[in-house]
């Protein structure tokens, strides 16, 4: 990854996969206790590699690459009709950045975000070491964009900032602000955040062909794709 010296990868043991549970999954993770991480965090990031919690990792299953790495070049990025209809939507929130820590406002709308969205799916009920060790971890450089409707926070896009680009890690919302479209929404204000901070990339992680959780990526247009080797225009 272009550092001094070289950084560890490890392989997990096959595991349920979190997209199809009755496949096998495994993962390559970086050495979390290598001091170099945060240093070639970006570099990871453009080699398809994501942050959850204080691990760098990517899919490595065998037999199949379903999981596609995908991002945004926000210099030819163009919203789609009802991408602007959802910015418009929205145009009554106000935005700001704020530090990567749980408080007790956030922890309770990621609480009934959870409950709401993922009952019986072992997310809901989460503890606060949960959302703590999911979000944020003390070396990454992470912030969280929270937006608000008159002083109430109803969303918070959580994002790892680096040099060049912007990578998308989680959005929660409150539940009763979901005909907003505020999942769509934080990666549309990232992307303009991206741009006025002369950033290249927005990263959204992964892409699953014929996923129904993942389908929305393919809206963001243009979207390119990391083929094994480079980055690649993600084709219509």
């Amino acid at each position: 990854m272009g550092s001094q010296h070289a950084i560890r990868l490890f392989q997990t043991v096959e595991h349920a996969c979190g997209y199809w549970p009755e496949r096998l999954a495994r993962d390559l993770i970086v050495d979390p206790t290598d001091p170099q991480l945060p240093s070639v965090f970006a570099r990871a990031l453009s080699m398809g590699f994501r942050r959850s919690g204080g691990h760098v990792y990517r899919p490595y299953c065998k037999g199949c690459r379903a999981c596609v790495s995908v991002r945004i070049p926000v210099a030819t990025f163009q919203p789609s009709r009802s991408q602007r209809r959802c910015m418009a939507r929205n145009a009554d929130l106000q935005v700001s950045v704020a530090p990567a820590r749980r408080t007790a406002e956030n922890f309770a709308l990621y609480r009934r975000y959870l409950d709401a969205r993922h009952v019986g799916g072992g997310m809901d009920k989460p503890a606060p070491e949960n959302f703590d060790a999911f979000l944020a971890c003390p070396w990454s450089p992470t912030d969280f964009m929270e937006f608000r409707l008159q002083g109430e926070l109803v969303g918070v896009a959580v994002t790892d900032v680096v040099p060049d680009a912007l990578s998308a890690v989680y959005t929660f919302f409150a539940p009763e602000h979901a005909h907003r479209s505020l999942g769509g929404y934080a990666i549309l204000r990232q992307v303009q955040r991206a741009r006025d901070e002369g950033r290249q990339h927005v990263y959204l992680g992964f892409w699953l062909d014929a996923h129904p959780k993942m389908a929305y990526k393919r809206d963001y247009r243009p979207l390119e794709y990391l083929d094994g080797a480079q980055w690649r225009p993600m084709p219509a």
